[in-house]
């Protein structure tokens, strides 16, 4: 039997418009006050002024920035609005310096408008969040909805919508053909039961409710048919919610492939925008740190050498992106080089450290030459910590999914390391956390996140806890 084409489409969105209309108003407005400020005339700078909303908007557009923030937290939006103002202020720059038109432009007024439009941005991107707070809160363009099947998965579905009142959504009930007694009880605070699919229904084609949930498990294929055959007869918009949590989902994402919906169970988050921005952040802030320990660096390779025979550098195989394997620069602070088979982990006074490098491991700036690889690109500034080769093929065994958190690129410091999970794992239960804490970032990183790692490291590092 062939399948007919199907696609996803997304519908008009009056709060899309809004967002776009605000950002041009930023954008202009930014401008004009740049320009009233040094005492310019504003309207010899109009021209310029649309091209910057034109090539703002596009930026914004492939950015995903007018998509629905419903759901999504202030700062991820504030940060993603900072970051298309940037890159669209660095492509004007580069073409009015190709062009000789930045000639027009003081540098003062340039400065001005870097600020003002930013500022002007997150205060109309807050006030409208706020607006639409207050307008749900007091029920104004706010949506009933229901949920078909009473289990876990729709009370932790009316628990999810409950607490993130920018969705503008209001539980009518849960609706379920099931016989009650074959049906839990939703926790306390949420509503109940109103009736079966049949009344769902009635319910749909009276107005009553406008948007469904279907929260049946997948395999219950021929009951989800049943119930949407019963609902095509009314107008309500009909969400089905796959039982996916029976999964150790690790950032799924929806995808297409020749208009058939397809979802991701174990995908790499770092797609797209995502992963230029992550890179770009890498490079910058990489290079900077780098710049500024260069001559730190040169004084302990020169220190290194001196106190012990042996190279200044260790480079050991371990597992990177996608599990392939790289060579990861450290500062070499023992008297031996293990790079095989086996390795052993280093643990309190060990033997085979040197007196330099006990200090180096403990300051934690044997690490610091893995800059080299965040600038080569083999490594990120924040990831998971990469293991030598002999402890992923032994843990991979012993430890479920342990191998996803090669999903993306190892980091020099990470989630699990700011939460007290560095240094030796003499236990299991160790690495499990370990890895847990791996499977958490990846799932919900964000460039706001990495930044919060590196300023926790900087404590981390100073407590010198589980260093050896």
């Amino acid at each position: 039997m062939t399948l007919p084409s199907r696609h996803i489409h997304q519908h008009f969105s009056l709060g899309s418009s809004l967002l776009r209309l605000a950002d041009a108003a930023s954008v202009a407005g930014g401008l004009v006050l740049a320009v009233r400020f040094v005492g310019m005339e504003a309207s010899a700078y109009a021209l310029h002024g649309a091209a910057a909303v034109i090539v703002h908007y596009l930026v914004a557009e492939f950015g995903g920035m007018y998509r629905s923030w419903r759901g999504a937290s202030p700062e991820r939006e504030i940060f993603g609005s900072l970051m298309s103002w940037s890159a669209s202020f660095a492509i004007l720059a580069a073409f009015g310096f190709a062009s000789g038109m930045l000639a027009e432009f003081p540098r003062s007024l340039l400065a001005l408008w870097l600020v003002c439009t930013p500022l002007l941005t997150v205060a109309s991107r807050t006030i409208l969040r706020q607006v639409c707070r207050v307008l749900w809160a007091r029920g104004i363009n706010t949506r009933q909805f229901a949920i078909v099947g009473v289990n876990e998965l729709g009370f932790q579905l009316a628990r999810n919508i409950e607490q993130s009142p920018e969705l503008g959504l209001k539980l009518a009930g849960f609706y379920d053909d099931r016989p009650e007694d074959r049906n839990p009880s939703p926790p306390p605070g949420l509503k109940t039961r109103i009736g079966g699919i049949e009344n769902l229904v009635a319910d749909a084609k009276a107005g009553l409710v406008s948007r469904i949930y279907i929260t049946f498990p997948m395999r219950a294929e021929d009951r989800i048919r049943g119930v949407l055959a019963k609902l095509a007869d009314s107008t309500a918009s009909v969400y089905i919610v796959p039982d996916f949590f029976v999964f150790q989902l690790l950032h799924s994402r929806w995808t297409d492939i020749g208009g058939l919906p397809a979802v991701s169970v174990f995908e790499n988050p770092l797609y797209g925008v995502d992963g230029v921005v992550k890179r770009l952040f890498d490079l910058m802030v990489g290079g900077l740190i780098l710049a500024c320990v260069a001559i730190p660096m040169a004084l302990i390779a020169l220190v290194i050498k001196l106190t012990s025979r042996g190279p200044v550098f260790f480079r050991q195989l371990r597992y990177g992106l996608d599990g392939k394997e790289i060579l990861v620069w450290k500062f070499r602070s023992m008297r031996v080089l293990e790079n095989g088979d086996k390795v052993t982990q280093a643990t309190h006074g060990d033997p085979r450290i040197t007196p330099l490098g006990s200090i180096l491991r403990k300051t934690s700036l044997d690490e610091l030459p893995q800059l080299f690889n965040v600038l080569e690109g083999t490594m990120s500034l924040v990831g998971p910590r990469p293991h030598a080769t002999a402890h992923n093929e032994q843990y991979r065994a012993l430890i479920d999914g342990y191998m996803l958190r090669h999903k993306i690129k190892p980091g020099i410091t990470g989630l699990a390391q700011v939460r007290g999970f560095r240094g030796e794992t003499d236990t299991l239960e160790k690495m499990q956390k370990r890895v847990e804490c791996d499977h958490e970032y990846i799932r919900e990183w964000s460039i706001w996140m990495d930044v919060k790692i590196l300023v926790r490291t900087i404590f981390v590092v100073l407590k010198r806890e589980n260093a050896y």
